[in-house]
């Protein structure tokens, strides 16, 4: 539900999810700095050694990131015209895993819950994607994917029957004797062999299996790139839609033009136009 934003709640908007202004920027580029550095805080607390000798210090440092990212994660709930839609948006969520690992640890102590402490410690490298909300392309791409996605997944269905086909057949030729001992594990194979991974671990031994293994790795090259020409053909797309959209602040809502000064859903006046 969008509400009226106090003056005070408006200066904030423009300098915590804005970009375009100098406060706005700042803002971000401290923000990426935060993030930069508590992923090289997790990715040290890993060391063993490191974690041996500073892991009192690396703990200090984690509560002094968590308790910042806490009060910018409750400011942007407090001053966005929809706390709902921030809240449940990606980088809503992304923002609170940001914060949560840090006071989950605290909750679960104890000797038998340790591993599942780390577990949780090492959902703080989530934080890195935060990075993503500061690059307007990674949006662009976001679209892209979810447009394709329909198309996608018919085109991993297909390939999931192919591979289905060429795990029986290669059951049915070469059998446990040579490795291929139930139809999963042939399909494991169809898999690696079909994406042109190739791992190894299990290779036909007759002469059938070897030119039926050779039909897939042939089908694989010609089909790797099926996907890619799908979200290159809906990012282009993309790219040419986003050339005229235009966010509004207060409902959060696009497709204006490139020269609106006012959105045409909700009325609202866009800060960076003046009007004439």
């Amino acid at each position: 539900m969008v509400r009226e934003q106090t003056a005070l709640q408006r200066k904030f908007y423009e300098v915590i999810f804005g970009t375009s202004r100098g406060p706005g920027r700042n803002f971000d580029l401290a923000l990426i700095a935060l993030i930069i550095a508590s992923v090289i805080v997790v990715l040290l607390d890993s060391i063993p050694q490191y974690h041996s000798a500073y892991g009192d210090l690396f703990l200090q440092i984690e509560w002094g990131f968590t308790i910042i990212f806490t009060v910018e994660y409750f400011t942007r709930l407090w001053c966005s015209p929809n706390r709902k839609r921030y809240a449940l948006s990606a980088f809503g969520i992304v923002d609170l895993l940001a914060i949560l690992p840090t006071y989950l640890a605290m909750l679960l102590p104890g000797a038998n819950s340790l591993l599942v402490v780390r577990l949780i410690r090492i959902l703080r490298i989530f934080r890195v994607l935060r990075l993503l909300q500061f690059l307007s392309e990674a949006n662009v791409l976001a679209r892209a994917l979810s447009n394709s996605r329909r198309k996608i997944f018919v085109f991993f269905s297909l390939m999931l029957v192919l591979m289905t086909i060429f795990g029986c057949l290669m059951y049915v030729i070469e059998g446990p004797v040579n490795g291929f001992g139930s139809i999963p594990e042939s399909i494991y194979w169809a898999i690696v062999t079909i994406s042109t991974v190739g791992y190894g671990d299990v290779v036909p031994h007759t002469a059938l299996g070897r030119t039926v293994a050779a039909c897939g790795m042939l089908i694989g090259y010609a089909i790797i790139a099926v996907p890619t020409g799908i979200i290159t053909a809906e990012l282009a797309q993309e790219i040419g839609r986003e050339k005229s959209r235009i966010n509004c602040r207060n409902c959060e809502r696009s497709g204006h033009d490139l020269d609106a000064r006012y959105c045409k859903y909700c009325g609202d006046r866009f800060p960076d136009r003046e009007p004439s």
